[in-house]
């Protein structure tokens, strides 16, 4: 039976058969889009190996519109297929049975109820959730009982050299054959160096323990494990190996992180996304929070890439949360948003927020346009600097746990996206992301060692954001957050543009005295002109954070450090953001390199 004769046959079918139809063809759909993520997935070697990291790039963006290309070509096959009863919960849900049934033996089962979820929020735009039709909770706890293949693998018995050497040159969990690399064996020497200073006692053998797959990201390559020391006692340290392909000559072994901080720092929420082959990704993101205990699985699920199923898991423990906590929503601490209204619950770690009805002046941007920000920003490289936000729509919250002010709030600022039904707040539209403190209060309130650190990184922020072509905007301090390891990160994003379509001006000089003592700018501005000169005139920090900004970063008020930037983008000689420390790194770099 062809597509064109089942539409205006639908009609007839019984409840059971159309639910086989429409379940069979949303498992196929999602076969498909595994195999194609699979297949950009897979080539993330390949472009290493060659070096190709416009191909890389050009990969990252390909799988991040996958999703979406996928589940609007099903959603229309889906309303092809039931014509008129597209909207009967009925034959929904004998539809996510017969679907759950095709899953049950799927290593990868719970992305695949994530996509059913996203298949059901299209056709039914559902305010809350409604379990008859989706995977609110889900149907499996574990992964099915077949052979999944090694999640890690575990190198014992020699010298820590040794078994580094062999864990970078293990193809079969991801690693490049000896005679790609340059200098492998000092590497290895200086690696085992430094992990066994950090790895607690002496007495007992050290074993590596890698996870059985390569993490690719821009052009780096991460090997990812920990080291154990045996004895009764076992010390265990997390790691990652940060590889590099940056010449001709081969692979280089550039650092190696160790801690768990360290980890968190290359699997941030500020990150862009790994590709890493993964056949079972449950137990892939378990062994990483083994690793990293203090991630959360929303965290970890889109750091490999599968940033839907993150929402799920998001959901899931917010719901949770809910249901095991009494405090209520409050605005969130920080100045008052000009674009967005910002709450959180005191005991989660997020923030929402919602597009204000009206922007205070002097914004003069729209709805759409803030969107439109919000969209790049989850596009565009994040160079470790803007927090990661996720996009909601008709959640349903009780009124009683919004603080009373906050709902006079909701009322007054954001009526085209609250509504109150009942005994519940329905907000149709909000943006999900990780709440940090505010630099401005940071600076206001923290030690002088604490808050020259914040300072460093606020301008180092700022440039990492200028080399992956991104000028935030409005800079002040209150738009910028420290986190809970103490980077800096930027979290405002209606004024977002690139630094290539800016235009960097030196101030003009006065010439009369009518001109010197104009209120208004006596020279004629456009759109995306941009004084430098003018940024250290509002940029004002308490000490002693301004005099270590200015110590470090004098240039971001020259027209000619930006101009130098754009440059270097429209040539496509683009410095390198790594997302560790320069001390982790095993040999002073030879070209530009901006480190954070």
């Amino acid at each position: 039976m062809n597509k064109s004769e089942v539409a205006p046959a639908a009609a007839t079918l019984t409840d059971s058969r159309l639910a086989s139809l429409c379940a069979q063809t949303a498992h196929q759909a999602f076969l498909d889009y595994q195999k194609r993520f699979h297949a950009i997935t897979g080539r993330a070697r390949e472009r290493f190996l060659a070096r190709d990291w416009t191909g890389a790039f050009t990969d990252a963006a390909e799988r991040l519109h996958l999703y979406g290309t996928v589940m609007d070509d099903l959603r229309h096959e889906i309303g092809s297929l039931m014509g008129e009863r597209l909207s009967e919960r009925r034959v929904w849900r004998a539809i996510k049975a017969v679907y759950s049934s095709l899953i049950a033996q799927s290593p990868a089962w719970e992305i695949a109820e994530s996509f059913f979820n996203s298949l059901t929020r299209r056709v039914f735009a559902t305010e809350g959730v409604d379990p008859t039709i989706e995977f609110v909770d889900t149907d499996f706890d574990a992964p099915p009982n077949q052979s999944l293949g090694e999640v890690s693998r575990t190198q014992s018995g020699a010298t820590l050299p040794d078994l580094l050497f062999a864990a970078l040159t293990d193809l079969e969990a991801g690693g490049f054959a000896e005679e790609c690399w340059t200098d492998l064996r000092k590497a290895v020497a200086l690696s085992a160096e430094r992990i066994e200073a950090a790895l607690p006692g002496t007495d007992y053998a050290v074993s590596l323990e890698m996870i059985a797959t390569i993490f690719h990201r821009g052009r780096g390559a991460y090997l990812v494990g920990r080291a154990t020391r045996g004895g009764d006692q076992v010390a265990s340290l997390p790691l990652a190996l940060s590889l590099r392909h940056d010449d001709a000559q081969g692979i280089t072994l550039d650092a190696v992180l160790l801690g768990e901080v360290d980890l968190a720092i290359l699997f941030s929420y500020t990150r862009a996304y790994f590709r890493a082959n993964v056949t079972c990704p449950y137990e892939l993101v378990r062994s990483l929070q083994q690793l990293m205990p203090r991630k959360r699985l929303i965290d970890l699920y889109n750091a490999i890439g599968f940033h839907r199923h993150g929402k799920t898991e998001f959901y899931r423990d917010f719901v949770a949360h809910l249901h095991t906590s009494r405090d209520r929503f409050v605005a969130a601490e920080g100045t008052r948003g000009m674009v967005m209204l910002v709450f959180t619950l005191p005991s989660y770690d997020v923030v929402f927020k919602l597009i204000k009805d009206h922007f205070d002046f002097p914004k003069d941007t729209s709805r759409s346009e803030v969107m439109r920000c919000y969209r790049f920003v989850f596009e565009h490289d994040r160079a470790g600097r803007l927090v990661e936000a996720h996009e909601f729509e008709h959640l349903r919250i009780a009124r009683d746990r919004f603080d009373p002010a906050l709902l006079e709030d909701l009322r007054r600022d954001a009526a085209e996206t609250v509504r109150f039904e009942g005994d519940d707040v329905v907000i149709d539209h909000a943006y999900v992301e990780r709440r940090i403190r505010p630099l401005n209060l940071f600076l206001a309130e923290e030690n002088a060692d604490a808050v020259k650190a914040a300072a460093r990184d606020y301008g180092q922020a700022m440039k990492d954001l200028a080399a992956s072509n991104i000028f935030p905007g409005d800079i002040f301090t209150k738009n910028f957050g420290v986190t809970r390891h103490g980077r800096v990160v930027f979290y405002d994003y209606d004024e977002l543009s690139f630094v290539t379509d800016c235009n960097f001006r030196n101030l003009p000089q006065a010439t009369t005295h009518e001109e010197e003592m104009a209120a208004e700018p006596w020279y004629s501005v456009r759109e995306n002109d941009i004084f430098p000169e003018e940024f250290s005139s509002f940029l004002r920090l308490p000490e002693p954070a301004q005099s270590e900004f200015l110590e470090y970063h004098r240039d971001l008020f020259r027209p000619d450090f930006w101009r130098a930037v754009q440059e270097k983008l429209r040539s496509g000689d683009l410095p390198e953001i790594f997302p560790y420390r320069p001390e982790r790194r095993l040999a002073s770099a030879e070209h530009s390199i901006i480190a954070s």
